[in-house]
């Protein structure tokens, strides 16, 4: 019922709103009559922040059109590779006329940046994105809002979350022959169950996985958001943040964690910060300062676009990853595409670097979460491991901003090509189970001779 009144109350606000941003440029337009009002400016920049305070954010776009290689500008065209009912994994190709910066891109790494289903758009990561393409074959997973996802699509489970990471690996493997996975915050956790699979089944691994400020053991310096998953029991979850979508939606009748309930969470964890920006917008209308002004739009068109997560798939996170610890414990079992239950091993993994990266300030994912999967991995080499911790950086600032630039994507970039030179191969890097399985058989045929 709570989704219903929400709705109701956001329909009503509507026409206030855009009467209020018609209201800002009446009185923000000095061609205006209202605009020679001595206080004009004032009430048009009240007006404005009301306007965003009240306005309904849709799903924002990545807006990449073109990014610069080796001095030359390169277009972008993004498309959808693969649709799935649930996620679209989204490729930015990269266009030139240049014969040698065409020779370039064709030799550069293909990487799969799974984007984190956790309340926003994978447009949050639109600066990762934006620093990749100058050197890689850029793929992201763009999850769907599961308002809009119709009841006859089926229920959606982290199992499919799992499954479908495997999948869109295969299908770059297909393309390319080799690829590089990056996981930022939630997705490291299956992602990691995704290639300890592939793994255990003998299958082919991408060259490198590299894992930032996720949960892999949440037990690790515990945050605000961690001890809210622990403390409150999986029926409080259950009873107080689930809700069925409205009959207004594509996916009505579906029960989800709806995204306005993630939003107001994520604004209770810091609403000083938030009174205190919104009040400096404010000034920066009334001073003139555009700069600053167009800045705050640009991150709260972002952060204010939120969307629903399928409730089965978000209670199931809660009890794996946060409750039950799963993943570090051995106990994980993951229902694979044809139904048959599988145990989540890392030590199976061999041949697939690992590189984790973790924020000094990161109020998300405490310290040493990430850096667990060093502990789960036993069967990757030392020389094939690494970690980084960034100094100063809070959680946002290892995947966007001037420290993800300067610090975390040149240290990602030299990982990925180490891993990658000479790295081609038709032979299959698999898991210790079935590497040693095959050579055990080979070596009795051999003795039998």
């Amino acid at each position: 019922m709570l989704y219903q009144i929400y709705e109701a109350q956001r329909s009503l606000m509507e026409p206030f709103a855009e009467f209020a941003n018609a209201a800002s440029k009446l009185f923000g337009n000095p061609a205006s009559p209202l605009g020679q009002n001595p206080f004009a400016q004032r009430v048009a920049a009240g007006y404005d922040l009301l306007y965003r305070l009240g306005k309904d954010y849709e799903k924002p776009v990545f807006g990449l059109q073109t990014v610069t290689v080796g001095g030359v500008n390169v277009a972008i065209h993004e498309r959808v590779e693969v649709n799935k009912p649930f996620c679209e994994l989204r490729r930015f190709k990269r266009f030139t006329d240049d014969g040698g910066t065409l020779a370039t891109l064709k030799g550069q790494p293909a990487v799969l940046i799974v984007a984190p289903l956790s309340g926003h758009y994978a447009t949050l990561l639109r600066d990762t994105v934006k620093s990749m393409l100058g050197g890689h074959k850029v793929y992201i997973t763009d999850w769907k809002n599961a308002r809009t996802v119709p009841l006859s699509e089926g229920e959606f489970h982290l199992d499919d979350y799992v499954n479908y990471v495997q999948e869109f690996i295969r299908h770059l493997q297909s393309v390319y022959g080799d690829c590089h996975v990056m996981s930022v915050c939630q997705p490291t956790v299956p992602v990691l169950a995704a290639v300890s699979l592939m793994a255990s089944r003998g299958e082919r691994l991408p060259l490198s996985m590299t894992m930032m400020g996720g949960p892999i053991d949440a037990r690790k310096s515990p945050t605000a958001v961690n001890n809210l998953a622990m403390n409150k029991s999986f029926e409080w979850f259950e009873n107080n943040v689930i809700y069925r979508v409205p009959q207004t939606f594509p996916g009505a009748g579906r029960r989800v964690y709806p995204g306005f309930l993630q939003h107001a969470g994520f604004v209770a964890m810091n609403p000083d910060h938030h009174a205190k920006s919104h009040y400096d917008y404010f000034e920066h209308l009334l001073q003139g300062d555009d700069v600053g002004a167009e800045s705050h739009r640009k991150f709260y068109d972002e952060y204010n676009a939120v969307l629903d997560m399928d409730a089965d798939y978000y209670l199931e996170t809660i009890a794996t990853v946060f409750q039950d610890f799963k993943l570090v414990n051995g106990t994980w079992h993951v229902r694979n595409a044809k139904g048959l239950s599988e145990l989540v091993q890392p030590q199976d993994i061999q041949g697939c670097a690992l590189l984790t990266v973790e924020g000094e300030l990161d109020d998300i994912s405490g310290s040493g979460q990430t850096a667990a999967a060093h502990g789960l991995c036993s069967g990757i080499a030392a020389d094939q491991r690494e970690h980084f911790e960034v100094k100063g950086a809070g959680h946002y600032g290892i995947f966007s901003g001037r420290r993800w630039r300067e610090s975390v994507y040149p240290k990602v970039r030299d990982f990925i090509l180490a891993h990658s030179q000479g790295a081609k191969s038709s032979t299959p890097r698999g898991g210790t189970v079935a590497r040693t399985a095959a050579v055990r058989v080979a070596a009795k045929k051999t003795s039998a001779a």
